[in-house]
C-alpha cells in the first residue's frame, strides 16, 4: 500500500470513492447513547474480500472478519449489574462479563473489551452511522495498531467520558484484544 495513503477514512466515503482496501483493514463503528456517555464500539478486522455490496443503509462484506466489542459504561448507568448480552436493544453486546476485560476508571466508568474476537467466515454487515455515530476504515499499514491506540485514547476521553488518565490503559486493553486477531498472523 502506498505510503501517501491516508491512515483512516469514513467507511462509506471510502467505499463511494473506490478507496476500500480489499486486502484488509480495520473498521471501527460507534454507537453512542443520546442520554449519557454510554457507548459501544465495534472493531472488525477483515481480509480475503470476495465482494462488497452497498445497500441503502449498510455495506455488506463477503469477507473473513474478526470482531471485538468495546463497551463504555458510565457510573450512573441504571442496569450495570445486568449482563451485557441481556440489556435492552441499543445497550447490549453479545457477551457476558466473564468474556470481557474490564478497566474501572478513577470516576468509576467501566471500559469493557472482548477477551476474544467473534469470527465471521463468510460475511458481515456495517450499518450506516446516524447522528454523531461514525464508521471509519483504518488501512492495514505497518503502524495501524499504533494509530488505533491513539484513536481510542482520544475518543474514549472526548466521546465516552473516560478520564484522560485512564484512557491510555483502556486503549491498551483494546489493542491487546486486536492482537488476538489471527487474520494477519500467517
Amino acid at each position: 500500500m502506498s505510503s501517501n495513503m491516508p491512515k483512516a477514512l469514513d467507511l462509506f466515503q471510502a467505499y463511494k470513492e473506490g478507496k476500500m482496501p480489499e486486502e484488509g483493514g480495520y473498521i471501527v463503528s460507534s454507537f453512542f447513547s443520546e442520554k449519557s456517555t454510554y457507548s459501544i464500539y465495534e472493531v472488525i478486522a477483515y481480509d480475503n474480500v470476495k465482494a462488497i455490496f452497498a445497500g441503502e443503509t449498510s455495506l455488506t462484506f463477503q469477507a473473513d472478519g474478526h470482531k471485538i466489542f468495546v463497551l463504555v459504561e458510565p457510573t450512573n448507568y441504571p442496569h450495570k449489574y445486568q449482563e451485557p448480552f441481556t440489556r435492552a436493544k441499543g445497550d447490549s453486546i453479545p457477551q457476558r462479563f466473564a468474556e470481557l476485560d474490564i478497566v474501572t476508571a478513577k470516576n468509576q466508568t467501566k471500559v469493557m473489551v472482548s477477551k476474544n474476537p467473534v469470527i465471521s467466515y463468510s460475511s458481515f454487515t456495517i450499518l450506516k452511522p446516524t447522528g454523531v455515530n461514525f464508521a471509519l476504515i483504518f488501512y492495514h499499514l505497518d503502524d495501524v495498531l499504533k494509530n488505533l491506540e491513539f484513536f481510542f485514547t482520544q475518543t474514549l476521553n472526548k466521546e465516552a467520558g473516560v478520564p484522560q488518565s485512564d484512557t491510555k490503559k483502556s486503549a491498551r486493553v483494546v489493542i491487546d484484544g486486536l492482537k488476538r486477531f489471527k487474520l494477519w498472523q500467517k
